[in-house]
């Protein structure tokens, strides 16, 4: 196996004889795995059952690099490049193409989408990169609407901040992004109307009210119009990050992981007093939580 080369300067390619050598030989091992000697499952695979695996390698890659760990990015980057070679190879088995097109389409899009860089446009801004990447994109791949493209399949968040992007590119947007949180409180107060239709309760913050139960909504049409109230809010609130340079989709991964870490301070808090969570009080738990989050956990 090659031993990784480090490069002190940006910009400079993997030695080639290497990457050639790398790269070939994990090919013919996804084509061994392919072939009528290989693995059964392997070469019972399609592009559509193989879909599954490729969106999971790629949420384990963001995992990756969120723990810093550059071991586990490179083992996950190699399963991202697995899923890549693997459904080329799939579609050279259905004589529909291979791994060749995949590398010249994707080159020869990054060359013509960086006419600054390989031609003789001028960019000096990242503004003016982005302006001449819509340019060459319209150009080169011409839509019907600007919305055109963004993969249905993208997380919400994620999908709404793009969409938003989109619209504020021709001006659809609010002068001020101040203004988007009198919109979020226009949202929050008709969630609240179509929650309580008799008015919101004034409940005390406290952990020390008994617990009330959640009932579900019987009713499909009130469902439907609380679901969508539901949908306005976090839709305003991607278009917020958005405003502010922030990704939705990577905030609301990192507040995830901030409360499961918290709430495994928990666990280990009334585990070490010899307790269960089921016999734990909330008062319990929420002061193992607040402790856990003095103490800089998450």
């Amino acid at each position: 196996m090659s031993e990784a080369v480090s490069h002190p300067d940006p910009g400079v390619p993997p030695d080639p004889a290497l990457t050639a050598e790398a790269f070939n030989r994990l090919c013919g091992v996804v084509a061994r795995l392919r072939s009528p000697t290989g693995c059964p499952w392997d070469r019972e695979q399609t592009l559509a059952t193989i879909k599954p695996f490729t969106l999971e390698e790629t949420y384990e890659l963001l995992e990756a690099i969120d723990s810093g760990r550059d071991e586990a990015v490179v083992e996950e980057l190699g399963d991202v490049l697995l899923q890549v070679v693997l459904d080329s190879q799939i579609a050279a088995d259905e004589g529909r193409f291979d791994i060749v097109p995949v590398i010249d389409g994707i080159t020869r899009k990054m060359i013509d989408r960086h006419p600054h860089v390989f031609g003789e446009a001028q960019a000096a801004t990242t503004a003016d990169v982005r302006r001449e990447w819509e340019r060459v994109k319209a150009e080169t791949s011409p839509r019907e609407s600007i919305l055109d493209g963004i993969p249905a399949a993208l997380p919400s968040l994620a999908r709404a901040a793009r969409i938003t992007r989109k619209a504020a590119r021709v001006g659809y947007d609010f002068p001020d992004r101040a203004m988007l949180f009198d919109k979020l409180q226009e949202e929050i107060d008709e969630l609240l109307a179509e929650l309580y239709p008799e008015g919101a309760p004034k409940v005390a913050a406290s952990v020390d009210l008994p617990p009330t139960p959640d009932e579900p909504i019987a009713d499909a049409e009130r469902r439907r119009r609380i679901e969508s109230e539901i949908g306005d809010v976090l839709f305003v609130v991607a278009n917020i990050a958005r405003r502010w340079g922030i990704d939705p989709e990577e905030a609301l991964r990192s507040s995830n992981r901030k409360f499961s870490e918290r709430f495994q301070a928990i666990e280990r808090g009334v585990k070490a007093a010899g307790r269960t969570l089921e016999d734990a009080t909330l008062q319990e738990m929420e002061e193992h939580y607040q402790a856990a989050k003095r103490s800089g956990r998450g």
